[in-house]
């Protein structure tokens, strides 16, 4: 069960669905209420799609063009700590996206399902959780559930978008993505070190 949890607080860290919600508001600003619950529907599908593809493949990938999962641990928590800090010191991932949208993409797929909810961050939780030479099936089955747990947060939310965010504003969305910028930080610093220990005991 803590397995799970960890997974779960992983997933949402790099997820932010909270953080998703302004760039969500942005993009369906100027649809009705029915065609909103579809992009919502849409995005998070692909996203799922998107997760789902690096959860089974993505370690098949890197043993292919030869890269140790433990060098790419290593590698990626040097990018989500990066990441992190910008999340926690620069602009919220709501202003850095909405920005993405005022620049005329505004559609349900980019950014909405990539690279708000599929992001970088959240394809390397995928690859990483699910190491085959450290996770069994049913460990990795897991980490599949806490990642659809997430996922189906994330369209609860955008269902509500516009009561929540009514609610919190984008202040409250900023504070809620830095915080999960704290978490992130302190998860990408153990990739590392359990990147660094895994390469040297191989």
């Amino acid at each position: 069960m803590s397995d799970w949890i960890s997974s779960f607080v992983f997933f949402f860290a790099v997820i932010d669905p909270v953080g998703t919600l302004p760039v969500f508001i942005a993009v369906t600003s100027r649809h009705s209420e029915w065609q909103r619950k579809k992009i919502a529907i849409m995005a998070v599908a692909v996203a799922a799609g998107i997760l789902l593809f690096f959860l089974f493949a993505g370690q098949y990938l890197l043993e292919a063009i030869g890269v140790p999962l433990s060098a790419f641990q290593v590698a990626g928590g040097i990018v989500l700590f990066l990441f992190a800090l910008t999340m926690i010191f620069g602009e919220g991932k709501p202003e850095q996206e909405v920005g993405i949208i005022r620049d005329g993409n505004e559609t349900a797929i980019f950014p909405l399902a990539v690279p708000s909810i599929a992001s970088p961050g959240a394809m390397l939780a995928a690859v990483v959780l699910t190491d085959n030479h450290r996770f069994d099936p049913i460990h990795q089955i897991n980490t599949a559930s806490s990642m659809f747990a997430v996922l189906a947060i994330v369209l609860m939310l955008l269902l509500t978008a516009n009561w929540i965010y009514r609610w919190i504003g984008n202040a409250g969305a900023s504070i809620v993505s830095r915080i999960m910028g704290l978490i992130l930080a302190s998860v990408a610093t153990t990739n590392v070190l359990l990147g660094i220990q895994q390469f040297f005991l191989a």
